[in-house]
């Protein structure tokens, strides 16, 4: 790896667009720090998948925080009360987690300041997804003015800045980039409520949203779905 890149703290959930993300990263030529949160979530699959990822993707080091959401609930993610929807809703759906976003740049943003980082990559997209509020380019500006107030790097004249690549870019896209990058999309996890080997449901909206993805693309979806 070129010892003069910049480092950059990406995001790497496990799932099909951290990934993307991570390997455009990559080719744009930063030195990744890749990092995973256990939030509490219904499942650890993605977590083992975002070591996978980061293990054939060439990340310096790869970090796992936990934080317990499940504490706080308010999501079918983080509280098995409420159920995963299978099919469409109107409006944020229950899926949505109060703040997740929020939380992972900030982990992030610390993370960047111990390593010597100013760049942040996040998968984020505001084109195919759920309408989660923190996947939106206001909620990306408005937390890049924070991080260069709200650290002592940015007062002291770094300048962090947020790499949002997918924002504006469809699923059917996303894939055909990663792919054009050499993405394993096997290795990922994007399932709401995969099983213990990572199998994915087929049904919730992260998995019709990546079907539909491979599908547009004219790509084999190489996700393992449990059977029926």
């Amino acid at each position: 790896m070129n010892r003069q890149a910049r480092k950059a703290v990406v995001l790497l959930s496990g799932g099909l667009d951290s990934a993307t993300v991570l390997a455009m990263a990559v080719e744009q030529g930063f030195e990744p720090y890749t990092l995973a949160v256990s939030y509490g979530q219904r499942h650890s699959a993605e977590i083992e998948a975002s070591v996978r990822v980061a293990t054939s993707m060439g990340s310096v080091r790869h970090q796992v925080m936990r934080v317990n959401l499940d504490e706080l609930g308010g999501s079918a993610l983080t509280d098995r009360s409420i159920a995963v929807p299978v099919t469409p809703t109107s409006g944020i759906p229950v899926t949505y987690v109060p703040a997740r976003n929020t939380l992972f740049l900030s982990l992030a943003l610390g993370w960047a300041e111990v390593v010597g980082a100013t760049d942040l990559f996040i998968g984020v997209n505001a084109v195919d997804y759920s309408g989660y509020p923190d996947c939106r380019p206001e909620f990306i500006e408005a937390f890049e003015k924070l991080a260069n107030v709200a650290t002592k790097a940015g007062v002291e004249g770094a300048r962090f800045r947020i790499h949002t690549p997918l924002i504006a870019m469809s699923k059917a896209q996303i894939v055909t980039e990663g792919t054009r990058l050499g993405v394993d999309y096997a290795q990922t996890v994007s399932c709401y409520q995969a099983d213990d080997s990572g199998a994915a449901c087929g049904r919730c909206d992260s998995c019709r949203l990546r079907r539909a993805g491979f599908e547009v693309a004219g790509l084999a979806d190489p996700t393992r779905y449990q059977s029926a």
